[in-house]
């Protein structure tokens, strides 16, 4: 049931644009450990061969060849109880503004700073490194959508379900933003609004 999960996930990132060939990586937390997709699988077309249950420490129990960057999986599990899912993809517009090393930061609308606030940029990391791992993770200490320089974007959710949901609201961010600079001459919102908005988001978490 959870594996299909993860298939089914897949194939709405694929449909949605939000990942390509044998991009990204998605994984689930569980209770023998955490089920993760194969290195060099395609997210759009995942079988139940291509998730593979590895341990908190990265090992792999049962099935193939776990992602490159499991470690970052692991990591963000470790710091984050209320995680049970990532998503780890490379959605054009993210992906752009993490080449650029821009943060989303322009309070250009209220839902990004209800979803959001920001997403922040991650330094840039050889890609699958134990260096990228702890780069992208000290982000989610505050964040539960970050870019990494050069690479992509990782989403984190208490579901799978959820974490896709960020992951495409994030793509839908990046796009408005590009769609605004484009325009030219955005109309922010004021510091009040966003402290406004901030406080409605404490007050709907709670």
């Amino acid at each position: 049931m959870q594996a299909e999960k993860i298939i089914q996930t897949g194939k709405r990132l694929y449909d949605k644009n939000l990942t390509f060939a044998t991009s990204g990586n998605i994984s689930i937390r569980t209770e023998k450990g955490i089920l993760i997709t194969a290195s060099g699988t395609a997210l759009g077309m995942l079988k139940e061969s291509d998730i593979v249950l590895i341990d908190f420490e990265g090992k792999e129990i049962c099935g193939g060849k776990a992602s490159s960057e499991k470690m970052l999986h692991v990591e963000l599990y470790k710091l984050r109880p209320d995680v049970n899912a990532i998503i780890h993809t490379h959605p054009v517009y993210l992906t752009a503004f993490a080449a650029c090393r821009k943060p989303l930061n322009e309070p250009i609308m209220s839902e990004n700073i209800l979803y959001f606030e920001d997403i922040p940029v991650a330094p840039y990391s050889m890609p699958s490194s134990t260096e990228l791992a702890e780069n992208t993770v000290q982000y989610f200490k505050k964040r539960d959508v970050v870019m990494m320089a050069n690479h992509g974007a990782v989403a984190a959710g208490n579901s799978l379900e959820q974490a896709f949901l960020k992951m495409e609201t994030a793509e839908y961010y990046a796009k408005v933003s590009l769609t605004v600079k484009l325009i030219g001459e955005p109309k922010y919102l004021s510091e009040k609004d966003v402290d406004d908005l901030i406080n409605l988001k404490r007050i709907m978490v709670h």
